[in-house]
């Protein structure tokens, strides 16, 4: 299983980037997909998931700010992030489960991708 993370950049507060995370090996249908970030001296932390039922999951620092999409056909999920902040520099993962159909925010995430840099300036 291999999985693509791309999109970031170099933002002003108060802009907006839309994350992509791909996968080969593996189809998104039956799994959960989930959105981490580790900002430089900070543990990893949990940012948004979806699951095979479309349903949406949002840590409370980025809830109504960020969005989590996929399209199941083209196996890709995005995290459309808005209003960003200082705070949401880091480096953001995604991240697959080995099980299907199972999903709690503090499971265990099998499978990672590269991780893409969010720079946000002030």
């Amino acid at each position: 299983v291999q999985l693509q993370a791309s999109g970031g950049g170099l933002v002003q507060t108060g802009g907006s980037l839309t994350l992509s995370c791909a996968a080969s090996g593996r189809t998104f249908r039956s799994y959960a997909v989930g959105w981490f970030r580790q900002a430089p001296g900070k543990e990893r932390e949990f940012v948004a998931a979806i699951t095979w039922t479309g349903t949406k999951d949002f840590a409370d620092s980025v809830r109504g700010r960020f969005t989590i999409s996929k399209d199941n056909v083209k196996n890709t999920v995005w995290l459309k992030m808005n209003s960003l902040k200082p705070e949401d520099t880091a480096v953001y993962y995604c991240a697959l489960p080995r099980d299907i159909y199972y999903y709690t925010r503090t499971m265990e995430w099998d499978y990672w991708g590269q991780g893409t840099q969010v720079t946000v300036s002030s």
